[in-house]
């Protein structure tokens, strides 16, 4: 029998990294194995991957030696930053060039780096429909990670470059419908009347192990993902249905969102209107292209059937 392929899975223990080792661990044939990089060996997630199958191993993002060691064997490796740990893009930025040169130096076959879209391709530093932060960035956490796909190229890693979008599993925390004065469920989102991008986080997963299982064909490649292209209004009425009880979509100003007192306000408010008012977002993302890469690609119905029961407090 041959010998699997392993795969390093960077945040194994996270939503992305998640989806891929479950999907890799679950294909008993799929001729891959997981080698799951975590801060956290010794955490229940991390033990559960290990009762898997998963070789669960200590790693550090941000220590060039650390993940040069991590990456030692490997035929791949799954990348992803949390920049919501720290709000800053030049730590991002910073590690995902450490990723880059230790996959460089350990000669890994074929890298999946999970980004997103330069904001500023769209919206010029100078546009004044949205405010500029931090002096150079329209959207951080998007514009840090395209800035770092130049790292894998000028480093000769052979790259896929997996562009992500909106979780649905947001909807289930502080997105989550409410109810308002009057005992009707409201779903608040700032994106007017634009159909959203979304997806169900274990489909990331899914689709990266779809490109590795694609082998060579998608190096040097860009595959922007979604799972469905939904209105706030599609979204209520699928709520609705899935919950038993009306559910009302409610547009939010983005300058509201951008206004609120908690961390990364102005970011969040530009960030929805960059989905709002930038069709190219959603045009780039072709379903019917995603679903070949993974054919149990969630519908937002079919997610939501998954996951009703978490709406239960609403």
């Amino acid at each position: 029998m041959a010998e699997k392929r392993v795969i390093a899975v960077v945040g194994a223990t996270g939503a992305q990294g998640g989806g891929l080792a479950r999907a890799i661990l679950t294909d008993a044939s799929g001729g891959f194995a997981v080698r799951a990089l975590t801060r956290r060996p010794d955490s229940d997630t991390a033990r559960e991957l290990t009762a898997l199958g998963a070789e669960v191993i200590k790693a550090d993002i941000s220590d060039l030696r650390s993940m040069t060691e991590a990456f030692d064997g490997a035929y791949g490796a799954f990348l992803v930053t949390n920049f919501w740990e720290h709000l800053s893009p030049e730590q991002e930025k910073l590690e995902a060039a450490t990723m880059a040169q230790a996959a460089k130096a350990a000669g890994v076959t074929h890298v999946i780096w999970s980004t997103l879209e330069d904001t500023r391709e769209y919206i010029p530093l100078d546009d004044e429909r949205m405010p500029t932060l931090m002096g150079s960035y329209k959207v951080p956490h998007f514009d840090a990670k395209a800035e770092a796909n130049q790292f894998f190229t000028d480093a000769g890693v052979p790259s896929t470059f997996l562009q992500t979008t909106f979780y649905w599993e947001n909807l289930l925390g502080p997105m989550a419908p409410k109810r308002g004065d009057d005992g009707r469920l409201v779903l608040a989102m700032p994106m007017a009347d634009s159909p959203l991008a979304g997806i169900a986080v274990e489909d990331i997963g899914k689709t990266a192990y779809g490109i590795f299982r694609r082998g060579g064909d998608l190096v040097d490649r860009t595959v922007p993902i979604a799972g469905e292209h939904l209105t706030g209004t599609q979204m209520a009425e699928q709520l609705s249905a899935a919950l038993g009880e009306e559910v009302a979509y409610a547009p939010v100003p983005f300058d509201a969102i951008r206004a609120q007192p908690f961390p990364a306000a102005a970011e969040t408010g530009n960030m929805f209107q960059f989905y709002a008012e930038v069709p190219q977002f959603n045009a780039v993302r072709d379903l019917d292209v995603i679903r070949d890469l993974n054919p149990q690609l969630q519908t937002f119905q079919q997610w939501l059937n998954a996951h009703k029961h978490a709406f239960a407090s609403a």
